[in-house]
């Protein structure tokens, strides 16, 4: 990937994306791979062979256990079934059906049909649709909020692996963007999307994240394996140590931070000058957790809003959050810049 051609600007303001792309090249990749005898894409739609299970304490409700049941699939896309909503239909992973991104925790709120069916922080479960290659999934859930882990997504993406794929007859879909577009926020974060620059089906990402703590400045391009995908999986949400202290003290007069199930164990907490607990995926004696995480969990999920099917292409990302995403993946449906991929 080179220096994206920012093509058709969908939102924000152009001089704006101008100052933002020169910082964004400021920031070395501190790490790149190559797609160099990397596996070929699943040509075929895929569900799971069996169904299986993981449980965890709930996200908002950290003391109480949450159960998440994965099943085979034969209805296209991502499903979710709110077991304790009887009276609700399933909920289809689809940019349609975003609530919210969040309002006092940043997180994808997926919502349909009645207001009690929905599910909070999914951006941890929809992301593993693209990163393993998984098409169709029924996704059981005994609450609004799914289990947390103190390995990231790693828990659930080895359960999923475990239980193994079943090929289906159908080919898989692959879309992508008509023409290059991209957008940009007040704050300078920006979102580039391209089309493929061959004919093979992949999807490359290039993200960069610039903190003002000790996460700072961060960058790593990847192509989309489930190989890749794994090594990211284990990557964990970061918070500040500000916002840690927030959330022990005046946060718990709110219900939502004081029932919160993050722990030093399952959140990277960055200080201004150093990490508050010991950061994972070291890269030449530096953390690139954050904008692992940001890559191929939260970039990902937002990707996995696309419902036709599995989005391929080059994606730039600089200091984009879920907001951004979001906004990015409905102007795409509003516009009709999306269209079928074939490969070779």
């Amino acid at each position: 990937m080179s220096s994206p051609s920012t093509g058709r600007l969908l939102d924000g303001d152009p001089q704006m994306l101008a100052t933002a792309l020169r910082a964004w090249a400021a920031i070395p990749p501190d790490l790149t791979l190559t797609d160099e005898g990397a596996p070929p894409v699943a040509p075929r739609r895929r569900t799971l062979a069996q169904p299986v299970s993981v449980t965890g304490p709930g996200t908002f409700f950290g003391k109480t256990q949450r159960t998440l049941r994965c099943e085979p699939s034969d209805q296209p896309g991502w499903w979710i079934q709110r077991t304790d909503q009887p009276d609700s239909l399933p909920t289809q992973v689809s940019i349609r059906n975003v609530w919210t991104t969040g309002e006092i925790v940043s997180n994808i709120v997926l919502r349909s049909g009645s207001p009690h069916n929905y599910l909070r922080m999914v951006e941890h479960l929809i992301a593993l649709r693209l990163g393993l290659e998984l098409d169709d999934l029924l996704l059981k859930v005994d609450a609004s909020d799914p289990p947390l882990f103190d390995r990231g997504s790693l828990d659930l993406a080895e359960g999923l692996l475990a239980a193994g794929f079943r090929e289906r007859e159908e080919p898989a879909r692959f879309v992508t963007v008509r023409e290059p577009v991209s957008l940009v926020a007040p704050n300078g974060a920006f979102l580039v999307l391209r089309p493929p620059a061959d004919d093979q089906p992949r999807l490359w990402l290039d993200c960069a994240i610039d903190f003002p703590n000790a996460i700072g400045r961060q960058r790593l391009r990847i192509p989309l394996t489930p190989a890749h995908f794994m090594t990211g999986a284990v990557a964990r949400t970061n918070t500040t140590a500000a916002k840690k202290w927030y959330c022990r003290t005046i946060g718990k007069l709110f219900a939502d931070i004081r029932n919160l199930g993050y722990t030093e164990h399952n959140v990277l907490v960055a200080g201004r000058r150093r990490y508050m607990n010991a950061p994972r995926l070291l890269h030449d004696g530096k953390s690139l957790e954050a904008v692992w995480h940001r890559a191929v969990l939260d970039l990902l999920a937002a990707l996995a809003l696309v419902e036709d099917g599995r989005l391929v292409g080059e994606v730039t990302s600089y200091k984009a959050g879920h907001a951004l995403d979001v906004k990015c993946v409905t102007r795409l449906y509003q516009q009709d810049l999306l269209t079928p991929f074939i490969p070779g």
